[in-house]
């Protein structure tokens, strides 16, 4: 005899998908040589032509990084997911500012010492400038009661078990920031926000018997960590959208001489 409880749930976790809004987590992977990706996810936008040399910059002295961090310590900084997206997608050429930039400079200081081998050519001028800098920040990041507590209260007066399980759901979402500026100016050149989500059943299993707890775990296994690289990969395809119909803005008298709104005396 077919187990009931299995049916109804397997009709509660397609039910909750179908009714989810936003974006799947998806995570960042495989890797990137000059210009060509690997194994990247199939939904990043990719340039046939880069705009330009990027850092990118992470500020761990503000909030959103120190409420992040105490979420998730083990995720740790942003930076290198980011640094993967940006050459996979060809739409910038990714310079180093970090630590690394520590043993670039520590190459010249051999260089100049005389200790490096004649012919390694670390002289000066070769470092390339970075035209952008590219700053996130995580602006959400937690687990909600959302559909399954609807779910929950609706199901839970029919079937007890089916309430446990939708009642159980939480849902995972993190909403993200990308800034895009111009190192010349100190002009924001770009701005885009991205989330994602993703229903957590880990709750619910309590109130499903041996099989139908089987049949669901593997619904419980999503990491905080791919909703998060989910919801930069959202904001950053949305920044290259907005770039491809990129316009500069004009300030009449020009830029940083007064502007329009001006004072009284």
């Amino acid at each position: 005899m077919p187990n009931r409880h299995l049916s109804n749930a397997s009709i509660v976790l397609c039910s909750a998908f179908l009714l989810t809004t936003g974006h799947p987590a998806t995570a960042q992977s495989g890797a990137a040589g000059g210009g060509t990706a690997q194994g990247a996810n199939p939904k990043l936008e990719y340039c046939p032509e880069s705009l330009g040399t990027l850092a990118v910059y992470e500020d761990q002295n503000e909030t959103w990084w120190r409420d992040y961090y105490s979420r998730y310590p083990e995720l740790g900084s942003t930076v290198p997911v980011l640094r993967l997206m940006v050459q996979q997608s060809n739409c910038f050429v990714v310079v180093e500012r970090g630590k690394a930039l520590r043993n670039v400079m520590g190459e010249r200081e051999l260089a100049n010492s005389g200790e490096l081998r004649e012919g390694s050519d670390f002289g000066r001028g070769q470092v390339v400038a970075a035209d952008y800098t590219m700053s996130p920040s995580i602006l959400f990041a937690k687990n909600t009661g959302g559909l399954g507590g609807a779910l929950g209260g609706f199901l839970g007066k029919r079937n007890k078990t089916l309430g446990a399980v939708a009642g159980g759901l939480k849902r995972k979402q993190a909403s993200t920031t990308l800034l895009l500026i111009d190192n010349r100016s100190s002009v924001q050149i770009a701005a885009a926000t991205g989330k994602a989500q993703k229903f957590d059943f880990k709750a619910g299993l309590g109130g499903l018997s041996g099989s139908a707890a089987g049949a669901v775990g593997g619904f419980t296994d999503t990491p905080e960590g791919k909703i998060i690289v989910a919801a930069f990969a959202d904001s950053y395809n949305k920044m290259v959208g907005a770039l491809r119909n990129y316009t500069t803005q004009n300030v009449k008298g020009g830029l940083g001489k007064g502007g329009k709104l001006k004072v009284g005396d």
